[in-house]
C-alpha cells in the first residue's frame, strides 16, 4: 500500500514538474532570460508559477510590469527605485564578481548575495597566506528591516586557491574548510578553530558565528544560528513581498482590463451576514484598501472609484449583480488624515436563501489599481431554526438608533460597530463582540446562557457567562470588554448558547493584541440604503428569485415592488420578464404600456417584451407596430427584423416578410433558418 501510495506522489510530481518544463520551454527567450536570470534570487514561488501560465506576450509584459510595483518604494513617483537598484546589482555582479570563475557573476555565490544584499557596509580581504584560502569578509549592518540581525558577516573563501568563491558555513563547512591543511581529526572544529586562531584571528571568530555578539558557540562547535541567517539571508527578497497579487493577476487578467492588471493592491476584508427586523437576510461587506491613490486638481485631492460585484450560486449561475460608482474629494487637512489610515468601503445588499459566491471587484479609476474580495455565503432558508450567525468584533461602538428609513452596514440593532478587518487591537481598546440567535423562543430566552470564552494557545484564557434574558434587544447580541489583561498574543473568543447546562449553538473568531502604542483607524466611506419597507429590497430579493428559475415566488415579490413604484421601469420589465417566463402575457400590456406611450422612450427591452407578448397573444398587427417604434429609436436590429418578418409570415404578407428577412441576413448572414425561410419565400414566388 505504501509503495502504491508513493509511486501516485511521484506520478502528481512529474506531472507538474513536467507542465513546468513544458511552460519554460515554450518560453521566449527574452522572458526565459527575465525568469531564470534577472530576477531568479528575488521572484516568489507563486509569482513564477503564475507567470509560467501566462500565454502571451502582452500578459508577461503586464506581469513583469506588476511585478516590479509591487517592489516600488515610491509608487506615486514616475522612477522605481527598487528596479533600478536591482538591476544596478545585477550589472556589477556580471562586471566584477564572476571574474575568477567559470561562471557569469549573477550565478556566483558572492553576486547571488550582492544581489539580494547590495553593498556590504565593510570587505575585509585575507589574501597572500599560506595557512588559510583567500578569503572574503563582507559585514552588514543596519538591515533589521529586513528581519536580519543588527550586525553580520558572511565569509567567502577561494578553495583550493582557483575558481569562484564560495560562500562559508560555520555548520557545514567549519573552520578547517578555510585552512589549506587539515589539523587533527575532520570533524574537530576546535583543534581548526585553535589553529584558525593562530594564523588569522578574525576569521577565527567568524568561522564559528556569523552574527555579531553571538554567545551561542561553546568548546569551538558552530553556532546553528549562522545557517539560519545564511537561509534568511537567500530568502529576504522573498519574504519582503506579498505574492497574493500575483495569484490576482492570473485571475482577473481576463476580467479587467490590461492596464488594471499590473497595480493590485492588497486589501483586508470582511463579509458578514445580518438578518433585518423585516426578517430580510442582508450581506454585509467591506473592503480595506492599504492604500488610496489621489489626483490633485485646484487644491482638491480627488479618485473616483468603481465597486463591482456578483453572487453566483453553487453552479456558477449569477443570482445577483451590482455596482456603485464612489467619488471621493478631500482637502488639505483631510488628504492628511486620509494618507495614514486606511480607507474602509462598506456596502450592503438583501439574499434570497441559498449558498452563494460573493466576488467583489474594486477599481481606481484614477491609478488604475484594482482589489478583490471573494467569499463563500449561506444564507438560511429554515426561518424558524435555531441559528446563531458568525461573530463582528470591533473596537468600538455606537449606541442610538438607526437613521430615519435608512440602513447602514454593519449596524445590528441600535448599534454601528466599528471594526479593522484584520482584527488587530491594541491593549486600551475594549473588543466589542456582536452577533444574532435566530429561532429563539420565549421560553429559551428564560432558560438559555450565552458563555464567552477566550483562548490563548490553545487554553482557556477568561471565561464570562451572561443569562439571555439579560439582553434587552434579542436576536441582537452586543457585548462589551475590555482588553487591560490581554497581553500581546493572538486570541480566540468563542461565544456559546447553553440550555439547561448544555452547548446548543457557538461560534468563534480569531484576533490579535499587539505591542504597539497606536493604529491608524481605518476612514469609512460607507453605503446608505432606504429602510426595508422601500421597493428597492423587495424588487432586489424579486430579481434574485428570477435569477434563481424561483418564478412563482419571483412573481409575489416584483408585484409586491411594482404596487409600491409603478413609475420604475426597472421593476416594470423585471415584472414582465416573470409574466414571459409564465406565459401571462395578457399582463405585460398593463404594466409595460405606459411606458411605450410616454414621451421619453423606454429601454429597448421593454420593445421587445411588449413585442413578443403581442405575437404570442396573436395580435401581430400591434407587434409589428411595437417593433416598428424601437427601430425608430434604436436602429435596426437583427432580433427586431426576424420578429417582424414573423409577423408579416403569418399574416399572409410573405413580400413584407422577405424584405424584413433579407435586412436581417445583411446584417448577419450567419442565420441558417432565416435563409432558409428567405429561399422558400423566393421559391414560391
Amino acid at each position: 500500500m505504501k509503495k502504491k501510495i508513493t509511486l501516485f506522489l511521484l506520478i502528481i510530481v512529474a506531472f507538474f514538474f513536467g507542465e513546468a518544463i513544458a511552460y519554460k520551454k515554450d518560453l521566449p527567450d527574452r522572458y526565459k532570460k527575465w525568469l531564470e536570470e534577472e530576477v531568479v534570487y528575488i521572484i516568489g514561488p507563486q509569482e513564477k508559477e503564475v507567470f509560467l501560465q501566462l500565454q502571451r506576450d502582452s500578459e508577461r509584459e503586464k506581469f513583469i510590469e506588476a511585478f516590479w510595483n509591487h517592489r516600488d518604494p515610491t509608487p506615486g513617483s514616475s522612477e522605481n527605485e527598487n528596479k533600478k537598484e536591482h538591476y544596478r546589482r545585477l550589472n556589477y555582479a556580471n562586471h566584477y564578481l564572476g571574474r575568477s570563475a567559470p561562471k557569469p557573476g549573477w550565478r556566483t555565490d558572492r553576486g547571488r548575495i550582492y544581489i539580494i544584499l547590495g553593498e556590504p557596509n565593510d570587505i575585509m580581504r585575507i589574501e597572500g597566506k599560506s595557512e588559510v584560502y583567500p578569503s572574503e569578509v563582507w559585514f552588514y549592518q543596519g538591515k533589521t528591516n529586513l528581519g536580519l540581525p543588527p550586525g553580520f558577516h558572511l565569509v567567502f573563501f577561494q578553495k583550493g586557491r582557483l575558481g569562484e568563491y564560495r560562500l562559508y558555513s560555520p555548520l557545514r563547512d567549519g573552520p578547517q574548510a578555510l585552512l589549506t591543511t587539515h589539523y587533527g581529526d575532520p570533524r574537530d572544529y576546535l583543534a581548526a578553530y585553535e589553529k584558525l586562531q593562530e594564523v588569522e584571528p578574525a576569521l577565527a571568530q567568524m568561522s564559528l558565528s556569523l552574527i555579531t555578539g553571538d554567545q551561542s558557540t561553546t568548546f569551538g562547535r558552530p553556532s546553528m544560528s549562522s545557517d539560519i541567517l545564511i537561509q534568511r539571508v537567500e530568502s529576504t527578497a522573498v519574504r519582503q513581498i506579498k505574492e497574493r497579487y500575483a495569484q490576482k493577476f492570473l485571475e482577473y487578467k481576463d476580467i479587467v482590463e490590461l492596464e488594471y492588471t499590473a497595480n493590485y493592491i492588497s486589501s483586508d476584508s470582511l463579509v458578514k451576514v445580518i438578518k433585518d427586523s423585516s426578517s430580510l437576510y442582508f450581506v454585509h461587506y467591506a473592503i480595506e484598501l492599504e492604500r488610496l491613490s489621489v489626483n490633485l486638481y485646484q487644491n482638491k485631492y480627488y479618485t473616483t472609484l468603481k465597486l463591482n460585484g456578483t453572487v453566483s450560486d453553487a453552479g456558477g449561475k449569477i443570482i445577483h449583480q451590482f455596482e456603485r460608482p464612489i467619488s471621493l474629494e478631500f482637502d488639505e487637512e483631510q488628504i492628511k488624515q486620509v494618507s495614514h489610515s486606511p480607507l474602509s468601503i462598506h456596502g450592503m445588499f438583501p439574499l434570497i436563501p441559498g449558498n452563494f459566491k460573493i466576488s467583489v471587484l474594486l477599481k481606481n479609476e484614477i491609478s488604475k489599481e484594482f482589489t478583490s474580495l471573494e467569499r463563500n455565503l449561506l444564507i438560511p432558508g429554515d426561518q424558524d431554526t435555531l441559528q446563531m450567525t458568525s461573530l463582528i468584533i470591533g473596537y468600538n461602538m455606537k449606541e442610538g438608533s438607526p437613521a430615519q428609513n435608512r440602513l447602514r452596514p454593519f449596524q445590528i440593532g441600535s448599534y454601528q460597530i466599528y471594526f479593522q478587518a484584520n482584527r488587530v487591537f491594541l491593549r486600551q481598546d475594549d473588543l466589542v463582540v456582536s452577533f444574532q440567535i435566530h429561532g429563539l423562543s420565549q421560553e429559551l430566552r428564560e432558560k438559555g446562557e450565552i458563555k464567552y470564552s477566550f483562548i490563548k494557545n490553545e487554553e482557556e484564557f477568561l471565561t464570562i457567562n451572561k443569562r439571555l434574558n439579560e439582553y434587552l434587544e434579542p436576536p441582537n447580541f452586543v457585548e462589551k470588554f475590555s482588553l487591560d489583561n490581554f497581553f500581546p498574543a493572538h486570541y480566540q473568543v468563542q461565544v456559546s448558547l447553553f440550555i439547561d447546562g448544555r452547548e446548543i449553538l457557538s461560534n468563534k473568531e480569531e484576533f490579535d493584541v499587539t505591542h504597539l502604542e497606536a493604529i491608524p483607524r481605518p476612514w469609512i466611506s460607507s453605503q446608505l440604503l432606504p429602510g426595508t419597507d422601500n421597493s428597492l429590497h423587495t424588487y432586489l430579493i424579486g430579481t434574485q428569485l428570477f435569477n434563481s428559475g424561483k418564478m412563482a415566488e419571483a412573481r409575489a415579490s416584483l408585484e409586491k415592488a411594482y404596487q409600491k413604484k409603478k413609475d420604475s421601469i426597472e421593476i416594470a420589465l423585471n415584472l414582465a420578464r416573470v409574466y414571459n417566463a409564465l406565459a401571462e402575457y395578457t399582463k405585460i400590456e398593463s404594466i409595460l404600456l405606459p411606458f411605450l406611450s410616454g414621451p421619453q422612450p423606454p429601454k429597448y427591452e421593454a420593445y421587445l417584451i411588449m413585442g413578443r407578448a403581442y405575437q404570442n397573444l396573436g395580435n401581430l398587427d400591434k407587434a409589428i407596430d411595437v417593433f416598428d417604434k424601437a427601430i425608430s429609436h434604436y436602429g435596426l436590429n437583427m432580433d427586431l427584423l426576424n420578429h417582424i418578418g414573423e409577423c408579416y409570415f403569418k399574416l399572409g404578407k410573405k413580400k413584407e416578410a422577405l424584405v424584413a428577412w433579407e435586412k436581417s441576413l445583411e446584417i448577419n448572414p450567419d442565420q441558417p433558418q432565416i435563409r432558409k425561410n428567405v429561399e422558400t419565400l423566393k421559391e414560391k414566388n
